[in-house]
């Protein structure tokens, strides 16, 4: 167990576009991590295929759409591994030999496996796959022996299943796998355009490629104090859904301003959502700029893809050899 201490691996599933709660709630975090770890990040479409297995053909246009995502919102092709899982075959193999000593308990347990299937009725997730899907996480983490994976609070119980199935190979075969570590990321909590969790499904998301022609009726379409029913009537920012955005793009004394203005009735939601929209033309134009540069040049997209896939697959050969030889399956 040699492998770097600073490592950090992490992974996107290409099911649609990214929204404001994916590059505030993972992309921002991913930036700031490649200026100073040994970072590997993945586009993860064998997962996408757990949920999205009817309809596969749409997960191949999302690949190359999230990577300019990524691009866009400054992740370096030179500072990170940027990689595409099925390109890296042995997460198939090492998926598949995991797999053969996994208890079956553990992935029934798995708190997210009812969660999902409850939320997504409209789907039949009654597959093998579904069911071992952690075993797959499991495999895309442990390949490249990181220190760190960055999850959310919420996120902890997938992250020590991955390290309980480190620990039971371990235990069979020999020391080998590094449990990995979680590293905690701050997850701002950005709600949709109505209040609930922001998601395409739901139709109330501000994408990342959204020009302002489609966000200014957004967001003056946005819910927000629902208790402030006339100007005169003092608001409270805690109960906005429009202020979670403003406190993200705003400096300290403009936040101060909107919020007295607020709750002394002295500003009104209109003006609230008149700044909004340009703060986030202020944010957005400068990253749909890099992202409109890679749409007229899709060959260096498809370079960054393969190189990184190549340098990915290096480690994982070697990952691949070793285990090979610890389940005498080197023939």
């Amino acid at each position: 167990m040699t492998e770097s201490n600073n490592r950090i691996v992490s992974g996107m599933r290409p099911t649609g576009p990214l929204h404001l709660g994916h590059y505030f709630g993972v992309l921002l975090n991913w930036v700031k991590y490649q200026q100073n770890h040994d970072c590997f990040f993945f586009v993860a479409d064998w997962h996408a295929l757990t949920s999205e297995y009817a309809q596969p053909r749409r997960i191949k246009d999302f690949v190359p759409e999230l990577v300019m995502d990524w691009l866009a919102a400054g992740l370096d092709p030179e500072r990170s591994i940027l990689f595409q899982q099925s390109q890296v075959k042995e997460h198939a193999e090492l998926h598949l030999l995991l797999s053969m000593m996994t208890p079956l308990g553990w992935l029934e347990r798995n708190p997210t496996y009812k969660e999902v299937k409850q939320e997504l009725v409209q789907k039949d997730l009654n597959t093998y796959g579904f069911l071992g899907y952690p075993v797959l996480m499991c495999t895309d983490i442990i390949m490249y022996k990181p220190k760190w994976v960055p999850v959310g609070q919420d996120q902890l119980p997938h992250l020590e299943l991955t390290r309980e199935i480190a620990r039971r190979f371990n235990f069979l075969y020999g020391e080998f796998f590094p449990e990995p570590e979680a590293k905690l990321t701050p997850s701002p909590k950005l709600p949709g355009l109505d209040g609930r969790k922001m998601s395409k499904s739901y139709g109330n998301a501000i994408y990342l490629k959204d020009s302002m022609d489609e966000v200014r009726p957004k967001v003056m379409a946005m819910l927000t104090d629902t208790k402030r029913m006339r100007l005169k009537d003092p608001g409270n920012p805690e109960d906005c859904n429009l202020y979670p955005y403003l406190d993200l793009l705003c400096q300290a004394d403009v936040l101060e301003e909107v919020r007295e203005g607020c709750v002394k009735a002295q500003r009104g939601c209109g003006d609230c959502k008149k700044l909004l929209a340009a703060k986030l033309a202020e944010f957005l134009e400068p990253m749909q700029a890099r992202r409109k540069a890679l749409e007229n040049d899709p060959e260096r997209l498809e370079h960054i893809l393969s190189t990184g896939s190549a340098r990915a697959r290096e480690h994982a050969e070697r990952t691949l050899h070793q285990v090979r030889e610890l389940l005498n399956l080197n023939f």
